[in-house]
């Protein structure tokens, strides 16, 4: 499943990221990473000493990015976003500080979505967030009522439009 199938402008990766507080970036997860537009601009940020966990379901794409991306940081695992607690105890890491989303919850399952949620929620640190940008609304009201602080934005500069969110437990 894609989110989109033009990569994110810009603009739309600067306005997610702004969220982001590099000095404590230490444990990052990324779901559905595509070709790594955002990837890329995490690792140009994220600290020497950090970690960034990618999962990706489209083994064209881990492929892509195991190639292109060569970053001693960078843990590319070809797997689902609900696996997220199994993988970070896997690769011997703590609670994520941020996961940042793109995958198309609104297209999804409701169980999927629920469970996405639920698990990323669990993986977060208890000053973590999760940022997500989608290209319609309808996320909202699970977002809502998973996570206790839901905060919007919008960035037009983007094909198609994105909606972004800000989550924390």
């Amino acid at each position: 499943m894609l989110g989109s199938i033009i990569p994110s402008s810009s603009f739309l990766v600067k306005r997610l990221l702004k969220r982001v507080d590099w000095q404590r970036a230490h444990v990052v997860v990324e779901y559905g990473p595509g070709v790594g537009t955002i990837t890329k601009e995490l690792l140009h940020r994220m600290p020497a000493e950090s970690t960034l966990v990618v999962l990706e379901t489209n083994q064209d794409f881990v492929d892509f990015l195991e190639q292109s991306l060569p970053d001693a940081r960078l843990r590319v695992i070809k797997g689902s976003a609900e696996t997220i607690q199994a993988e970070l105890a896997r690769l011997g890491l703590p609670a994520a500080d941020y996961v940042l989303a793109g995958i198309p919850f609104s297209t999804m399952p409701a169980e999927s979505r629920e469970s996405i949620l639920m698990r990323s929620l669990e993986a977060l640190s208890p000053q973590g967030s999760m940022l997500i940008y989608q290209f319609s609304s309808r996320v909202l009201p699970d977002l809502r009522r998973v996570f206790s602080k839901v905060e919007c934005d919008f960035e037009l500069l983007n094909v198609l439009p994105a909606r972004l969110y800000c989550c924390q437990p």
